[in-house]
């Protein structure tokens, strides 16, 4: 009989110890400490091509990237940008700058190519509005401890929008959201 009771309170202990890692989970999904259950990341999402066709006379002003408990994301900021932003995002085998065609190398398992409908200039005074250069490292983009995201490079600005290569892990579902003048591109950290 004590042995009876002794295993009932040692389960009741342990489901309550799991009870509470559950709820911890549940109060910070998008923490990127926490660690969610294997269900709630599962994505729908795919990893064939997003593409939109809006037009668009805003300059890109930003481009910055966070980390999610079961996705990183990259944000291009287009502000004052009305309505939709037209975008063409898909993963390439190569990246090539566009307008010239040159090879940009791009770090990573595989590589999203992403077009935004927006130059990295103001089309009225051609002034710089983006700091990105042909070939180099997205400007104040730091990748260090980042899941699926490996490397980022600028494409090109070109005939009125903006190219980046993105380097990630493998080929792994993706989105593509929008919201006040901003395009958000999300990369599942699995299948």
């Amino acid at each position: 009989m004590r042995r009876s009771w002794a295993l009932v309170a040692a389960l009741l202990l342990a489901g309550a110890g799991l009870a509470a890692s559950a709820g911890q989970a549940a109060a910070a999904p998008h923490s990127t400490a926490a660690t969610a259950p294997a269900d709630a990341c599962s994505t729908a999402w795919g990893s064939g091509v997003k593409s939109a066709a809006h037009g668009n006379a805003e300059p890109l002003t930003d481009i910055r990237v966070g980390q999610h408990t079961c996705f990183d994301r990259m944000v291009f900021d287009v502000s004052g940008a009305k309505g939709p932003l037209g975008h063409h995002v898909g993963y390439v085998d190569a990246f090539h700058q566009d307008g010239s065609g040159d090879p940009i190398p791009v770090g990573g398992g595989a590589i999203l190519q992403i077009f935004v409908s927006a130059p990295s200039y103001d089309p009225e005074t051609m002034r710089q509005e983006y700091a990105g250069r042909a070939g180099k490292p997205l400007p104040g983009v730091d990748l260090s401890g980042f899941r699926t995201f490996k490397d980022t490079k600028f494409g090109a600005s070109f005939e009125g929008q903006t190219q980046v290569g993105l380097g990630v892990r493998a080929r792994l579902p993706f989105r593509v959201l929008q919201t006040d003048g901003k395009l958000i591109v999300d990369v599942a950290h699995k299948w």
